[in-house]
């Protein structure tokens, strides 16, 4: 400027290298390019740089200077000048000018005008009213604080007591803003404080952080009488806090042992291990049933081809033939379980069916293990003897049956049958250890008497080791609650949206309490499919019932409440050669997946999986 007039207007952006400049250096390159720039105005004569970066005013007398600056300070020296602060409140010309214009001016030609002024003229039917904007500039979250602060009586109350010398922790500024211990005082006003928890919670630059995190940061800059107890409440009302987070509690729920049965093979355990390799004979699955008395099981080869009256005439010849009919049965949710053959069935024998709560596989927790123990019988029989698996599941029964069980202190063939079975390690001669008299009777119930006690023992102390890792967690009728969709592996991919898809839905109402641990929920139509009972281990209270609840209706939740993709176009191929064979591999590109997260599986899975695909 020359006699308060503006003779020239300069701008640039910085490049590259200058962009990682610390703000001190970034304000004085601002100097240097001026000073170039306008060499031929400012050299001999007396020129003032108003800047409302403070620090500059003393780069003169600064001790401590890199290379940097000491390069920039010799050309300075060259100039008469005189540095002076400017605040930032008070420089409107040079902020002005460096803001982006929001629109562009132009100017038109005199026929332009013209013709806009024709078109105006004429009269032109319109469908909708045109829509009046005002642009509102909203006053920052610390002026508010500030307006907030001249209107609170409380804040008056504080300000007496200051004045008495009775609140040393709190002060007021020149411009008569309180603060406390150098953080600003936030009057009572609730929205207010909500919109600066909102800032701190929900804002693209914090993405939901902890109560703890909020706490910190606030805590900075803010307080208020019980800051950190409204912000740990605010947290945990949130609802996409808690749609999204993991829990890091013990599991939900105490231990509910089923009762010890009275006698053997009248309650028994149900289950399927799938997804085997097809044999010769066409097997590919196992039936395991198990005596939940004498803990005794049959493995039975099947084809998942088979329907549900196979499985009827395989339960008819293979269990109830030998064992009579039992009093309950207990398994998961699977197709076949829930049929209504199988349950018609089950009727007509007076068997009452025990099913256990969606994705809770714990019900069944012994048929369970025995899985888990003949699927590693079987990999050591395929390892060592290089027999088919369908080969080898007579001798697995035949072991599984005749090994010791601590829950019984004997083997369940002896449990079953009341001796060990002969093996070549544990012969036994002809008539030895066999028993004609009355006494058979009585050793054969004080046998059965002892086997239940050891169970009711063996309960007992599952049941206090379970229970330390667990918690207790109670619901009240009407409560509302999220429900959680629980990941699985294979191609059970979380839904439409991939791996970021929340890990509850809902809420939902409680509507009773099936049992100590178990609740039925009401469901949406969409949702009719899922059996509405659940454990409370995948239940999360919701503390505030939000406005909108998550739309359940665009995610494809399976009945057991995973979500399953499904295979739509083969990207790739390639063969891995072994020793005695080649493999296929496939890249599949799932539906609801990008071509990015495609990904290589065996043709021998894909044909087991689809083989309709």
């Amino acid at each position: 400027m020359q006699e308060g007039r503006v003779i020239a207007y300069a701008s640039c952006q910085p490049r590259k290298h200058e962009v990682n400049y610390p703000t001190h250096d970034l304000e004085l390159l601002a100097v240097v390019y001026a000073l170039k720039k306008w060499r031929h105005y400012l050299l001999g004569n007396t020129c003032h740089i108003y800047t409302d970066h403070k620090s500059l005013k003393y780069i003169f007398t600064q001790p401590d200077l890199n290379m940097r600056q000491h390069r920039w300070l010799e050309l300075i020296k060259d100039y008469d000048l005189e540095v002076h602060y400017h605040p930032g409140k008070a420089n409107v010309v040079a902020d002005a000018l460096s803001r982006k214009a929001h629109c562009n001016f132009t100017e038109a030609r005199p026929t332009v005008r013209v013709l806009c002024c024709e078109i105006g003229d004429i009269e032109m039917p319109t469908a909708l009213e045109a829509e009046l904007y005002n642009l509102v500039l909203e006053p920052t979250i610390k002026d508010q604080i500030i307006a907030a602060q001249k209107q609170d009586k409380g804040m008056a109350h504080i300000r007496d007591e200051i004045d008495d010398k009775k609140k040393a922790c709190f002060k007021l500024d020149e411009e008569g803003v309180l603060w406390f211990k150098n953080r600003l005082v936030v009057p009572k006003d609730m929205e207010l404080r909500k919109k600066i928890q909102d800032e701190a919670h929900t804002s693209m630059f914090t993405l939901h952080p902890g109560s703890n995190k909020m706490y910190q940061d606030l805590k900075q800059k803010f307080w208020w009488t019980r800051m950190k107890r409204e912000i740990a409440k605010y947290v945990s009302e949130c609802d996409v806090c808690q749609r999204v987070k993991a829990d890091h509690l013990k599991p939900a729920g105490m231990l509910q042992p089923l009762a010890v049965p009275a006698w053997k093979w009248e309650d028994i355990h149900m289950d399927f291990i799938v997804g085997l390799p097809r044999t010769s004979k066409g097997y590919d699955s196992i039936w395991v049933i198990i005596d939940r008395f004498t803990k005794s099981a049959h493995f039975i080869p099947l084809k998942t081809i088979y329907h549900a009256k196979t499985y009827a005439e395989i339960y008819i010849a293979r269990i109830v033939s030998l064992h009579g009919v039992p009093r309950t049965i207990t398994s998961d949710r699977g197709s076949l379980f829930v049929s209504r053959f199988w349950e018609q069935l089950q009727i007509a024998l007076g068997t009452n069916l025990i099913h256990s709560s969606p994705y809770h596989p714990q019900t069944s927790g012994q048929v369970e293990r025995v899985n888990q123990i003949l699927e590693d019988m079987l990999r050591a029989c395929a390892l060592t003897y290089s027999t088919k698996w369908d080969e080898c599941l007579p001798l697995a029964e035949f072991a599984y049956n005749n090994s010791y069980q601590k829950s019984l202190e004997m083997a369940p063939f002896e449990a079953l049958y009341g001796r060990r079975c002969r093996t070549p390690l544990n012969w036994s001669e002809p008539g030895e250890g066999v028993t004609f008299s009355p006494d058979l009777v009585t050793q054969a119930e004080e046998q059965v008497k002892f086997i239940h006690d050891n169970l009711k023992r063996a309960q007992s102390r599952q049941k206090s080791y379970s229970d330390k890792r667990r918690r207790p967690l109670i619901f009240d009728k009407d409560d509302h609650v999220y429900l959680r969709v629980p990941p699985m592996k294979g191609v059970h991919r979380f839904g439409v949206k991939g791996k970021l898809a929340p890990r509850y839905i809902g809420p939902f109402k409680i509507t009773e309490q099936c049992g100590p641990v178990a609740y039925r929920l009401e469901l949406p139509p969409h949702l009719a499919a899922v059996h509405d009972v659940f454990h409370v281990s995948q239940l999360k209270k919701c503390l505030r019932v939000p406005g909108e609840v998550i739309d359940t209706s665009q995610i494809q939740i399976q009945p057991d409440l995973t979500y399953e993709e499904q295979p739509i176009k083969i990207l790739d191929q390639k063969q891995r050669a072994t020793r005695r064979r080649a493999i296929n591999f496939y890249k599949v590109q799932w539906s609801n997946r990008s071509k990015e997260e495609a990904t290589w599986e065996q043709e021998e899975f894909l044909r087991t999986k689809y083989p309709a695909d």
